[in-house]
């Protein structure tokens, strides 16, 4: 274990090993050369030195350059602002190290700063700093003017557009995810790509501000080392003002172009990453493939080059060649269009005789079960950062119906609806309108659950499920409201409570074939063979399908699914009527009916059927064995609504949801009037009170 962690060592050694260690990681070494760049700036360097250095920048602006032009995405290189702020760095510490020489050591000739310097100054100025002034000031022209600030603006409205397509692109995301066709692990990707595409072209928007500073530092420091420099060899080195000028103009103009050549470089690396936006692959293949994909484009190159080279003075031989080498590419990209269009046309034809001739049909005649739809005001409930996105609760309502119903959700598909309001939202079950409302994003839905006013400043409205009287609040009000015992929900929730309204009126529905055979093959293994016994030879699988809708559509939990295939498998022992079945059924879920309906103090709230009406129904009953039917006379029946509306009003004046109480026999023909003015009034038969269930009796019809 000791040498694993070897310790500093007395004499001079003891840290021969931990030093290459710390060099080796990245992320040290990367301080370090911060830290280098830090000391360049405060620290006079030699001349050998700073030309190793002036070496490095050059090296590290041509790799920048050659990686933008081989990267697919600019994703790719997303690390680009960092990378330009260390260059830009970089380069204004060796403008003052080279200014601190030249100022200093400029008397003593042309190599005071190096030779790098020197080199460039002699080369490009040819002996006359004129020269070299003037070809500086264009360096600096294209590189401020025309590279910099035309990737400038470039960023600017890349992340504009990038930031205001978000809110569509997430809700893509959200959809195909919601419609099945990626899963949790592509949604995140594709997200986190999103996030990366806006954050990227943000910082690229602020880091061509580093391009802009950086040549604007190179003209100043440029214009101080020629008038300081004239100043000290006139004034303090005693040279003439020609020398002094001759000598640091040539200085300061080598030093500058040796600083604004790698700035030009890593320009153009900019502007070739923005401006690569939309573009997929590496540049060359981009650019030549759109550049040479029009023989029409290269044929009138060739034909303009050939006029050129008729005008008088003009030299014949290189128009001719450009001519010849855009004409014979015109010729041979046509035939080569050509061939590639036949062979497509013959790969369609054989595609189509493959394919069926339905599928555009076929494709056509699918339907979403459940489709909601909303306002464009709406959008950003979609990818709201501030507590749940609307999508992760409709993945909760998924699960809380599964756990409560035994009930498997099917995928909601969100869209938009430029027809819709802005802050509308349309829930549709299989392509069909079922509810709509309208919700205020940012602000909150107040009810008073006395039924009493509200004593809040805001926008009076009618709660959208239930149809209650509330009232939309800002934000800032939550505390008031919640003070006050108000109800406050947010618009996400009031969505998502209409939408599990309208699952559960609709579960019947929206339980398929397919589901049901799913429900079925999902069962352990231990009860396979209760499912073998039972289907086909005692019941069809439809027929199971209608009692799990029968029980859905009174809002009873299909869970428990074993209980209900055995009580299934009792009943088809003496009958075959799907209704009878149910009522069977409903008796072995005595105990979970009688406990879901069941008040917080473990009573269950009945309103019992006087003798009289049980009379009158069992009465009306017409018809033998499965075939009965009910033929109670139209007075009769308005009688015994108007009684029922009665007492459940008083009902729900006291606060209290009781369940109905009716004789096995006629509950069936009792709940079927009741669903059509109370939907939500439970109807149960006596046959279904548990016996261990506490009773209390509110009232009698």
């Amino acid at each position: 274990m000791s040498d694993a962690n070897p310790q500093p060592q007395s004499g001079g050694t003891g840290f021969s090993f931990a030093l290459p260690v710390q060099l080796r990681r990245p992320d040290i070494a990367l301080a370090l050369g911060v830290v280098s760049i830090l000391i360049i700036l405060i620290l006079p360097m030699p001349g050998w030195l700073l030309d190793g250095m002036l070496a490095l920048s050059f090296t590290f602006a041509v790799l920048v350059l050659m990686t933008c032009l081989f990267i697919d995405r600019p994703l790719n290189f997303s690390s680009f602002p960092t990378v330009l702020l260390i260059a830009t760095m970089l380069r204004l510490s060796l403008n003052l190290a080279s200014t601190r020489l030249i100022l200093s050591r400029g008397h003593e000739g042309t190599d005071a700063a190096g030779h790098v310097i020197q080199a460039f100054g002699n080369f490009v100025m040819s002996g006359n700093f004129v020269i070299g002034i003037i070809v500086f000031a264009i360096l600096v022209i294209v590189n401020f003017i025309v590279i910099t600030k035309g990737s400038g603006r470039i960023a600017e409205v890349a992340a504009r557009f990038t930031l205001d397509a978000m809110p569509g692109k997430q809700m893509a995301i959200d959809a195909d995810l919601s419609a099945g066709l990626i899963d949790e692990e592509q949604a995140r990707q594709r997200r986190l790509e999103l996030e990366q595409e806006s954050t990227f072209f943000g910082a690229m928007d602020g880091a061509a501000k580093f391009v802009r500073g950086d040549a604007i530092a190179g003209l100043l420091i440029t214009f101080i080392n020629v008038i300081g420099g004239i100043i000290i060899g006139v004034a303090q080195m005693g040279l003439s003002f020609g020398d002094a000028a001759q000598t640091y103009t040539l200085l300061t103009v080598g030093d500058g172009l040796v600083s604004q050549i790698p700035a030009l470089i890593v320009s153009t690396a900019a502007g070739l990453l923005v401006s690569k936006a939309g573009v997929t692959g590496t540049t060359d293949k981009a650019l030549f493939a759109q550049l040479g994909g029009y023989p029409q484009s290269l044929g009138m190159a060739s034909f303009l080059a050939v006029a050129m080279s008729l005008l008088p003075g003009i030299p014949m031989i290189p128009f001719l060649a450009l001519a010849a080498a855009t004409g014979v590419g015109a010729w041979q990209l046509q035939k080569r269009q050509a061939a590639e269009a036949e062979e497509r046309e013959v790969q369609e034809q054989e595609e189509m005789e493959i394919a069926p001739a339905e599928e555009p049909i076929a494709e056509l005649l699918s339907i979403d079960e459940l489709r909601l739809e909303l306002g464009y005001g709406l959008l950003s409930l979609i990818n709201e950062e501030s507590g749940h996105r609307l999508t992760d609760q409709i993945k909760a309502l998924r699960r809380q119906l599964a756990t409560e119903m035994g009930f498997v959700m099917p995928s909601v598909r969100i869209l938009d609806n430029m027809q819709l309001g802005a802050n509308s939202y349309l829930i549709r079950v299989k392509e069909v309108e079922a509810a709509q409302g309208d919700v205020r994003p940012g602000k909150l839905l107040v009810m008073d659950p006395r039924g009493e006013p509200i004593a809040l400043p805001g926008e009076e409205t009618t709660e959208p499920t239930f149809g209650l009287p509330a009232m939309w609040v800002e934000e800032t009000q939550r505390e008031e409201a919640s003070f006050r015992g108000y109800t406050v929900v947010d618009a996400p929730t009031v969505i998502i409570t209409h939408l599990t309204e309208v699952l559960k009126d609709n579960m019947a529905d929206l339980l398929s074939y397919a589901e049901t055979q799913k429900l079925l093959d999902e069962l352990p293994a231990r009860h396979q063979k209760l499912v073998a016994d039972l289907i086909p030879q005692h019941i069809s699988l439809s027929g199971v399908q209608r009692v799990l809708q029968n029980l859905l559509a009174e809002r009873i939990s299909i869970r428990d699914l074993p209980t209900i295939l055995e009580g299934i498998a009792e009943a088809t022992g003496y009958t075959q009527n799907l209704t009878m079945i149910t009522e069977h059924v409903r008796v072995r879920l005595a105990r979970q009916i009688c406990n879901a309906h069941a008040g917080a103090d473990g009573y269950l709230p009945i309103v019992s059927l006087s003798p009289e009406w049980e009379m009158a129904f069992a009465e009306n009953l017409s018809g033998q064995g499965d075939d009965k039917q009910l033929a109670m006379p139209p007075s009769k029946l308005q009688e015994f609504i108007a009684r029922v509306r009665q007492v459940y009003e008083e009902m729900a004046m006291a606060g209290q949801e009781p369940v109905l109480l009716t004789s096995p026999g006629i509950r069936p023909y009792v709940r079927s009037i009741i669903e059509r003015f109370r939907p939500s009034t439970t109807v149960m038969s006596q046959n279904e009170i548990h016996p261990r269930a506490k009773l209390r009796t509110l009232a009698q019809i």
